[in-house]
């Protein structure tokens, strides 16, 4: 019986090891963004659910910065792009 369990035991831990090597890459990946990108993903990635819509998420957070005059929308967007690509590593 013990040599079905180990098998079955590590098929359990494997989405907790893939799940934990998401979240490196992706930490590693928002380390290379702009502080425009960083701040994008700092507001957006603990809030990462599997069903989470990145666009409207990151739209929700830059929107606002935009309409009061604090960041531009060219900047935003490139800024919320490449926070997108860092915040995909997290689904």
């Amino acid at each position: 019986m013990r040599p079905i369990l180990l098998p079955l035991l590590g098929l359990l831990l494997l989405p907790a090891v893939a799940q934990a090597a998401d979240q490196a890459a992706a930490t590693a990946c928002s380390a290379q963004l702009s502080k425009d990108g960083q701040l994008f993903y700092g507001k957006v990635a603990p809030t990462m659910t599997p069903q989470t819509d990145i666009k409207d998420a990151l739209t929700g957070v830059a929107r606002p910065m935009v309409m009061a005059g604090s960041m531009s929308r060219d900047t935003a967007r490139t800024a919320a792009e490449a926070a997108g690509e860092c915040l995909k590593l997290l689904k």
